[in-house]
């Protein structure tokens, strides 16, 4: 028995609930394990337990054998003064009570079967020790936990959109723009994108839209791309309108720098906030256009956007590379669907 395979089987309930007594010998019924904490202090936080019938709320410590409360100094620690009762696997102390501490000997409780079981998947050599066994999982079980993750994460999202909502009074069309924003910098770039959206208003954006130019000096600017020296006719057009529309808008650039190492010349940010402000001009209400879409299919060919001639020729400002079209991918386009409008939209 290991620590973390003991905190596995508390979370998840491997075990017999029914009849359960402390080694108080009081009758124990448990509401709500408690969340998982990663951090300092005890294992699970605000569980919820009936101790002959009276609700307890408040933290759990889980330990192989109850001597290692003491062990561990815990006595002495304060973070651990709201802890409602002790799960242990084996108790190795005689008599009842411990510090006044309900205490759980969960090993009576608990399948020999799911014990063996563990003990054989840790002996593979499988990449996933399980991974012989998922044929034997029912299809209608399967099934059903993929749905329940799919509900989980599109639940998670949302909860992030709403708190976007709220920092910025329910504006809709700006929200979405800020989770498209970030979805376009991809994983690696994604804060730097979600920060250059926020940096530049959606409508102001909105108001240079016939303007590409303008509309890439705005996020290129914003981006800290046109702060070097160029060469190139293109990219000092669009240092120059920069330098005019920080000033009127007064305008701050992000402070975060974009990365370019290690990526498919593609995904470069640079190619990314290109392909952004095409998208800016192809759609100036992007949530109600897409709330009115029906099929799937009709939101992935809005968002089928190609950056401007320039770019069909370049990866980065004066670096020329052989001719390539810059169009969103099949799978950056899912990404973006799945990531940004379809939690919006939930």
């Amino acid at each position: 028995m290991t620590e973390r395979l003991l905190q596995y089987i508390w979370q998840l309930r491997h075990y017999n609930c029914r009849q359960l007594r402390t080694e108080q010998g009081e009758r124990l019924e448990v509401l709500y394990p408690g969340a998982y904490n990663s951090n300092q202090g005890p294992d699970f936080l605000e569980a919820k337990i009936l101790i002959n019938g009276t609700l307890w709320v408040g933290n759990i410590e889980l330990h192989l054998r109850t001597s290692d409360w003491k062990k561990h100094t815990h006595h002495t620690d304060d973070k651990y003064k709201n802890v409602i009762m002790h799960v242990v696997w084996q108790h190795d102390l005689p008599g009842g009570a411990y510090f006044n501490m309900p205490t759980l000997e969960l090993q009576p409780y608990v399948s020999a079967l799911l014990l063996n079981r563990y003990g054989d998947m840790m002996r593979r050599s499988s990449f996933i020790p399980c991974e012989n066994s998922v044929k034997d999982v029912p299809a209608l079980v399967w099934d059903t936990w993929k749905e329940r993750l799919m509900l989980e994460r599109l639940q998670s999202k949302a909860l992030h959109v709403k708190k976007l909502l709220e920092e910025n009074n329910y504006n809709w069309e700006e929200a979405l723009w800020w989770m498209i924003a970030r979805n376009f910098g991809m994983k690696v770039n994604s804060e730097a994108f979600e920060a250059i959206a926020r940096s530049v208003p959606f409508i102001t954006l909105g108001r240079h839209r016939n303007q590409i130019h303008q509309t890439e000096a705005l996020l290129f600017g914003q981006a800290g791309l046109l702060d070097k020296q160029f060469k190139g006719q293109y990219p000092l057009m669009l240092q120059k309108e920069y330098r005019f529309l920080k000033r009127k808008y007064q305008l701050e650039p992000v402070n975060i720098p974009l990365l370019f190492l290690r990526m498919r010349p593609p995904n470069f940010p640079s190619v990314r906030l290109a392909q952004l402000a095409m998208f800016i001009k192809t759609y100036s209400h992007f949530f109600s256009t897409i709330s009115e879409c029906i099929h799937l299919k009709d939101v992935a060919s809005l968002l089928q956007v190609t950056a401007n001639d320039y770019w069909n020729y370049h990866y980065r400002f004066d670096e020329c590379s052989n001719f390539q079209p810059k169009t969103l991918g099949e799978s950056t386009i899912n990404n973006i669907i799945i990531n940004a409008v379809v939690p919006v939209l939930y």
